[in-house]
């Protein structure tokens, strides 16, 4: 205790003295209670030494965090700013390992201890960092905390690693598989229903071949999927709806093929842009995985269906350049994600052409010709379609009456395992509806609070019961008939009719495709657009190649072109309408472009612009009055629609109707508006006063109002109100010459 009061000076103990608390993990925090009060005594030796109970300072920040780095560590981080502002006096640990793990974060405190003239104290004693022998005992003490963190690390990761290498290492294990009572014993889980939906799911990825269309199907037979809570009791299983990750994940795991796996990840440390030190999880290559123990255990499937599987997921994935593959996708065109183009070996990609939606086939390399760009090549699909089709045909003939029988049986099988699932559902809700009965009828009867708990649990499995049986017995009424004997031997000799069977209209694109990726691997499309040919080089699973020429359709020059009559009103009417009105017009008369198609906007500029026919523009010097519809200028005029149609039809008012279905317009003159008034001038008179005047018929008197030689004016108001027509014969009529 003198070599340590001498160590001590007054200044010292004007600053804070520095109890610093740290256990490595939360459980040594709760179970080593012993380590943890010896650390929290310090204070009292604080005190002991010197130091005033109120300049002691405990921290206890870092309870629960290893000291191998000083990351997320904020009471180490506190404390040794405080030290380098030189408020510290001394700094008091149990030993150097609850400082620092690692000989970095030790020197550096050292450092700073020794620029401040703060000491150090633990079990042993209290030491001047700015002393020499102090210093280098102190630096021994951290090299020695280093090596002993480094030996016990390796001492633990060798036994987990030797045990992985056994496979008897026991580990989280995905829902379906448990562990068994010896030594790395593994079995498939004991519950039916949890085998069989993970069955379902390679049994339907090996028929569909993608993950989302197995999800799909789940998805669409409404089947619930098995949710492990707790991997340390396997019973705990909860059933919801599948997602798409869950079934990704049983594909992808190699515990259901029988295998063990460790360290198929590690962890790395990396700097963020903040230039914090952080730790993030890397996942391996399956050559890199540090245990990998084929046939470990039972299995779901076999080692080499998980490969086959892996495989056909990773083409399903988007390709990278120059390769071929990708899932199956919608559209018409069977060699998607098979083309490629024989001139650069790029992949060739897929377009459709026309109201039929015609497939096709281009290059995204372009080059320039013409100064222009054009693809590297571009090509029709319908002939190289078919040229692959056959080709494919032909290599599966021999195959043709098995593929029949499996086709024959798909169906029954496919509807059998969705029926399977519904089965042991039922089974499931009798075994939860019987429990909930047996805890109702162990209650006590006089304990009404638990008894109508269990009462309302009890009606709750009784129902769902009732829904699955249901459930169940609706999809048995669906279920396929079984094919008869006959039927079996037709569809049988249908098989050996393999093009019958591949233009069947039950035989969905989809599946056309997926057929022809199981044996080619790669088509290579070259064209000759002098020899109008296609030179295809079809690559089979296995290395084998087949070449074949297709021929292509021989252009020729275009000959379809618009009617002379529609083009001449187009002419007509483009010096008076823009173009939505002439395509509305056109429509009107029943006419079609050239294509059978009916006429829109886009369609007659383009064909204005062809034919170099001038677009409607208003005059610069407008005429006189404003052009109006036949509904505008009835307002205008005060009159109605009908009458002036009459008028026009008539020809008593002067109209522009250029063809047929084109709207009447009408100019608003002046002279227009004098013909409607609201009184009858001094000398009109009636229709009949003027027949019986002029002694003429009434379609004479009209002929002679429409050419001129007689003014009329319309009386819009009163009794009166009707056409007017001024006679300048003052002679008597016919009549009254007669009486």
């Amino acid at each position: 205790m003198s070599e340590a009061s001498s160590k001590i000076s007054p200044s010292h103990l004007q600053r804070t003295a520095f109890v610093y608390i740290r256990q490595s993990s939360a459980n040594q925090v709760e179970n080593n209670r012993e380590s943890t009060q010896r650390q929290y005594a310090l204070a009292q030796r604080a005190t002991a030494l010197g130091w005033p109970e109120q300049h002691v300072c405990v921290v206890d920040d870092d309870l629960g965090l290893s000291g191998a780095t000083t990351a997320s560590r904020g009471g180490f981080a506190r404390m040794t700013a405080e030290v380098a502002l030189g408020h510290a006096g001394i700094i008091l640990g149990l030993e150097v390992s609850r400082l620092a793990r690692n000989n970095s974060d030790w020197y550096r405190l050292l450092d700073l201890c020794t620029m401040t003239d703060t000491l150090i104290g633990d079990a042993d004693g209290v030491y001047n960092p700015a002393l020499f022998n102090d210093r280098l005992l102190l630096g021994l003490k951290g090299t020695m905390s280093e090596a002993e963190l480094h030996t016990l690390r390796a001492r633990l990761d060798g036994g987990i690693r030797n045990k992985a290498a056994r496979g008897e290492l026991r580990r989280g294990l995905p829902t379906g598989m448990v562990w068994g009572e010896a030594e790395g014993e593994v079995r498939l889980h004991p519950d039916e229903a949890v085998i069989s939906v993970l069955r379902a799911v390679f049994a339907r990825f090996s028929e569909f071949g993608t993950a989302r269309r197995v999800w799909l199907w789940f998805r669409a037979e409404n089947l619930s999927f098995p949710l492990q809570l707790n991997y340390s009791t396997p019973e705990a299983i909860r059933w919801v709806a599948p997602t798409y990750i869950a079934i990704y994940n049983v594909l992808t795991n190699p515990v259901y093929a029988g295998a063990y796996c460790y360290g198929k990840s590690r962890k790395e440390r990396y700097v963020d842009e903040h230039g914090v030190l952080k730790t993030r999880i890397r996942r391996l290559p399956q050559s890199q995985w540090s245990v990998l123990i084929r046939d470990h255990h039972e299995g779901y499937i076999d080692w080499a269906t998980y490969e086959t599987n892996q495989m056909r997921l990773a083409t399903n994935t988007k390709p990278r350049p120059h390769e071929a593959g990708g899932a199956v996708r919608e559209g018409t065109a069977l060699l998607q994600g098979l083309a490629t183009c024989g001139h650069c070996s790029r992949k060739l990609r897929t377009h459709y052409r026309g109201t039929n939606q015609t497939p096709g086939y281009h290059c995204s390399n372009k080059g320039i010709e013409n100064s222009r760009g054009v693809y590297c090549l571009n090509v029709g699909g319908l002939q190289i379609d078919a040229a692959v089709t056959q080709a494919f045909l032909h290599a599966v003939e021999p195959a043709g009456l098995e593929a029949a029988v499996r086709a024959a049986e798909r169906l029954e099988a496919d509807h059998d395992a969705a029926l399977a699932q519904w089965r042991l559902s039922v089974e499931r809700a009798q075994y939860e509806a019987q429990r909930a009965e047996r805890r109702y009828r162990a209650v006590d009867p006089e304990n009404r609070l638990v008894a109508r708990g269990l009462e309302a649990q009890w009606e709750k499995q009784l129902y769902e019961l009732e829904q699955a049986q249901q459930e169940l017995a609706r999809r048995e009424q669906l279920r396929p008939r079984t094919l008869s004997a006959q039927e079996r031997h037709n569809l049988l000799s249908l098989g050996q009719d393999l093009q019958r069977l591949w233009e069947a209209p039950s035989l969905a694109v989809r599946d056309r495709k997926q057929l022809l990726r199981t044996l080619l691997e790669e088509v290579s499309i070259t064209v000759n657009r002098e020899q109008y040919q296609a030179h295809l080089k079809l690559r089979w699973r296995g290395g084998k190649l087949t070449e074949c020429d297709v021929a292509l359709p021989r252009s020729r020059p275009a000959t379809i072109r618009t009617d002379e009559d529609t083009l001449a009103l187009v002419r007509r009417l483009a010096q008076h309408y823009p173009d939505a009105t002439i395509a509305g017009i056109l429509n009107a008369q029943g006419r079609l472009s050239a294509q059978g198609l009916r006429f829109n906007q886009n369609l007659v500029g383009n064909l204005r612009r062809h034919w170099k026919i001038p677009c409607f523009e208003p005059p610069a010097e407008r005429p006189e009055g404003e052009l109006l519809s036949i509904r505008q200028a009835a307002r205008v005029l005060c009159t109605a629609p009908s009458t002036l149609h009459r008028w026009v039809n008539a020809g008593f008012i002067a109209g522009e109707h250029p063809t047929t279905g084109a709207p009447w317009r009408i100019r608003i003159t002046e002279a227009l508006r004098g013909l409607f008034v609201d009184s009858t001038p001094d000398g009109y008179v009636a229709m009949q006063v003027a027949t019986r005047r002029l002694g003429v018929s009434r379609q004479t008197v009209l002929q002679r109002v429409k050419r001129g030689e007689l003014d009329a004016v319309l009386v819009r108001r009163g009794r009166a109100k009707g056409l007017r027509i001024k006679v300048v014969n003052d002679q008597p009529d016919f009549f009254e010459r007669t009486s």
